[in-house]
């Protein structure tokens, strides 16, 4: 129902325009990103690319130890939300970013920017980068535990129960 009523307000031409943005948001976002150092296409990287910007953080694992998902902890540090990681598999360290069209330039060039100091502290400083984030209200998880059926927490009832019994 809400899909129906988001097309009929819409409409043919706004559709038309939503999706043209889309699309032209994740180009920029590609031709940008692939400049900097660490991040790459997969597949042809002249190919306009759809409404996402599938970015490889491969050449930067390999280089520094930095991967997509060090990458994608780092950026909560900057408060923005972080993309897909690792989807899809066929591409490696992939960083799926889907900018809607919505988005501002101003909002896609602040994603830029924080990706490209990444990159850069990942060259300079990679712990700084695989130790994060740090200015979240919870810190680095241990996500092996936090995966463990006897840690898993379904509600916050149960966490505050695991909590008192350590």
């Amino acid at each position: 129902l809400k899909a129906y009523t988001y097309m009929y307000t819409m409409g043919g031409s706004g559709l038309k325009e939503s999706s043209e943005l889309a699309v032209l948001n994740a180009n920029y976002i590609s031709k940008q990103l692939v400049k900097e150092r660490g991040y790459s296409l997969t597949y042809d990287p002249e190919k306009p690319r759809k409404h996402e910007a599938v970015i490889s953080a491969s050449k930067m694992l390999e280089e520094t130890g930095v991967s997509a998902l060090y990458v994608s902890k780092k950026l909560l540090d900057y408060g923005m939300h972080a993309p897909t990681t690792y989807f899809p598999m066929i591409v490696p360290e992939a960083l799926m970013i889907e900018p809607t069209e919505s988005e501002p330039v101003e909002a896609l060039d602040s994603f830029i920017v924080a990706l490209k100091e990444i990159s850069d502290l990942a060259y300079s400083n990679p712990e700084e980068v695989m130790s994060a984030p740090h200015n979240t209200a919870v810190g680095k998880l241990d996500e092996a535990r936090a995966a463990h059926p006897r840690t898993i927490c379904l509600s916050w009832r149960k966490y505050c129960q695991l909590s008192a019994e350590e």
